[in-house]
């Protein structure tokens, strides 16, 4: 097993994306493992890291079908009903909170 290599940040020479590059240029690992690792260092913690793909082995975004668009449709509105007071809160609720925020504030509210 050969080891990854490692870069410096900004340092990674052509051929190699992220896979947030990778996907702006239609692209998707495509099952690849990761081929190399892009590191920029940092003062009191470790190092941040990137994983970077072949571009060569990248593989088009496979296209969104009519299915698969309801199905994301019909999550995203679910994660805006609040489980508390069963009304669309307008916004996705936060998962910190777990309810639309007059639910989890409701002494605010009243104030205002």
């Amino acid at each position: 097993m050969a080891a990854i290599p490692v870069y410096r940040w900004r340092l990674a020479p052509d051929g190699y994306a992220t896979f947030r590059q990778l996907r702006t240029r239609g692209l998707r690992p495509g099952g690849q493992d990761v081929a190399a690792v892009l590191e920029r260092p940092r003062k009191r913690r470790g190092p941040l890291v990137a994983y970077l793909y072949r571009i060569d082995l990248a593989k088009p975004v496979r296209p969104m079908t009519p299915a698969k668009r309801a199905a994301l449709a019909k999550a995203n509105a679910a994660r805006r009903v609040c489980p508390a007071c069963q009304r669309d809160a307008g916004y996705r609720i936060p998962s910190s909170l777990g309810m639309c925020v007059p639910c989890a504030y409701p002494e605010e509210q009243c104030a205002a």
